[in-house]
């Protein structure tokens, strides 16, 4: 036979990876193959494939009669809108896509090669796990991406899409990734499935529920993103790449174009209700600073009274967190603390700009948060707002109240700017409290407690709910108008565009985990 023409055919032969019957299957089961993932994620055209015609070196339990090229996993280089992508991507028709010592090898070798080279590795993950038929060789395969994993934090944006199983060990490299994409009904991931669930504690649990797209997007926040199927999800990756830098040492791009509705410039004057004490939307305060159409929420139905989110302002990416009174009233408690702090520290590691609207009337209260660990776990926003070296501006719409007010990236933790608006209150605590607290003698005495209440009440709003006081002592930098706030943002940013500073000598600091 040609030799050219046996190459061609080789390369035929491991394009079929499984064979037709589990193609059709994976098909049937409203997933797309490993090929056909990375053809819609990457550019057309673009992908290079590397390791084609690896396969794995097991004897055991008859596995020597089972190879077949690319070994489960297709892994190669690409590009997204140009820009150069690493990718891999398990292909579930090939022995469930399971990881043996060369399937992890591949992968290991597409993150060498986007470490040296300073781009984004993209990671789409449908795999029954460890090749138990290679004992710890397997596991040995795992920890070899791990720690991968773990040496590119911070260096290269690292995106997992869950588009299958990811049970085990396995779990860990997506957790150890930025970003983390479900496909809802075919996606699921858990240290233990639902089998050892129930012998070990007896509790009856689906795959789905225990672990599924909707289960780690609402309730352990492991899930940021979810998707309706395998083309929304690769859309979506191809979409929030787009907002990131390719490494630690560059700038996220800079679209040419932007649009802003010049209305919404007013609309944002009639967003908060006259009762202080009423819910609003602050995503409709968001909407109104940035370029039209940019926000993309993270994380959108986990602890939702806290949003984060990339945007565009003039075409430039920003990282926004903003407390959100439509959920708790915008307290922070474990978890808005939690997914504010790892969003604050992504956008700080990756030249990202923060823009912070706080409304918030304090921590949440409680023997569970207490008991849970509020302390610490508040502690985490804090320390990523203070450790954060980005340009940060922070405009404070209503409620700014004790702890909390300095832990949302208040000048005192190194904000760059601070804003607020005319109806800001920044103190302590809210009047009600502080009234019952200072003036406890007077009101006890009164002939008329209830009615004292109220005046001292209204004396101590007076005197502290606004921010003029805040104003005086420099503590915020300006008091503006809603409708300037856009024009602001854009002057600060700009004004802040080489800033440059450095943090203390150290090897790391020790976040309060």
């Amino acid at each position: 036979m040609d030799k050219n023409q046996d190459l061609l055919n080789r390369r035929e032969a491991s394009k079929l990876g499984g064979g037709e019957a589990r193609i059709e299957k994976q098909h049937s089961q409203g997933k797309l193959t490993a090929r056909e993932r990375i053809e819609l994620l990457l550019d057309e055209g673009s992908f290079q494939e590397i390791g084609q015609f690896v396969e794995h070196r097991s004897t055991s339990f008859g596995l020597e009669k089972n190879k077949i090229p690319g070994d489960g996993v297709v892994t190669g280089f690409g590009r997204i809108h140009g820009r150069l992508i690493y990718v891999y991507s398990q292909d579930f028709t090939v022995l469930g896509g399971s990881l043996s010592e060369t399937h992890a090898e591949k992968i290991c070798r597409v993150m060498d090669l986007a470490m040296k080279n300073g781009a984004p590795v993209i990671g789409l993950n449908d795999s029954g796990g460890a090749r138990i038929q290679e004992g710890v060789v397997s596991l040995a395969g795992y920890a070899d991406i791990f720690y991968r994993n773990t040496r590119a934090s911070g260096v290269v944006p690292q995106i997992s899409v869950i588009m299958g199983p990811c049970a085990g060990g396995a779990v860990y490299s997506p957790a150890l990734t930025d970003f983390i994409i479900m496909v809802e009904d075919t996606s699921y991931m858990f240290v233990t499935g639902p089998n050892v669930v129930k012998t070990v504690t007896h509790e009856e649990v689906s795959s789905e529920d225990l672990g599924g797209a909707k289960a780690h997007a609402e309730k352990s926040g492991v899930n940021h993103f979810t998707a309706d199927n395998d083309v929304e999800a690769l859309k979506k990756v191809r979409d929030l790449i787009t907002f990131m830098p390719q490494n630690a040492n560059e700038l996220p791009p800079e679209p040419s174009i932007f649009d802003y509705t010049e209305s919404k410039a007013t609309t944002i004057n009639g967003i908060l209700p006259e009762n202080n004490q009423m819910p609003y939307d602050i995503r409709k305060v968001v909407d109104c600073v940035i370029d039209d159409n940019s926000f993309r929420e993270v994380h959108e139905d986990f602890a939702k009274n806290i949003v984060v989110g990339f945007a565009r302002i003039e075409g430039r990416t920003i990282g926004v967190v903003a407390n959100q009174p439509m959920a708790l009233a915008g307290v922070l408690d474990i978890d808005s603390s939690r997914k504010g702090a790892r969003f604050v520290r992504f956008c700080d590691a990756f030249n990202i700009p923060l823009l912070v609207f706080e409304d918030v009337p304090g921590f949440l209260p409680g023997t569970d948060q207490e008991w849970n660990g509020i302390i610490s776990n508040g502690a985490k926003l804090l320390f990523a707002f203070a450790e954060a070296t980005v340009p940060r501006i922070t405009v404070i719409t209503r409620k700014a109240y004790g702890g909390a007010f300095d832990v949302m990236n208040s000048k005192s933790i190194g904000a760059d700017l601070n804003y607020a608006w005319p109806t800001a209150e920044i103190a302590v605590m809210g009047a009600k409290g502080a009234a019952e607290i200072i003036f406890k003698r007077e009101i006890a005495a009164a002939e008329d407690p209830q009615a004292k209440w109220l005046e001292k009440e209204a004396e101590y709003a007076e005197m502290f709910a606004n921010p003029y006081r805040a104003a005086e002592r420099g503590i915020v930098d300006a008091v503006i108008l809603p409708e300037e706030t856009r024009e602001k943002v854009i002057a600060g940013f700009k004004m802040l565009e080489n800033k440059a500073e450095t943090l203390p000598q150290k090897k790391h600091g020790n976040i309060p985990l």
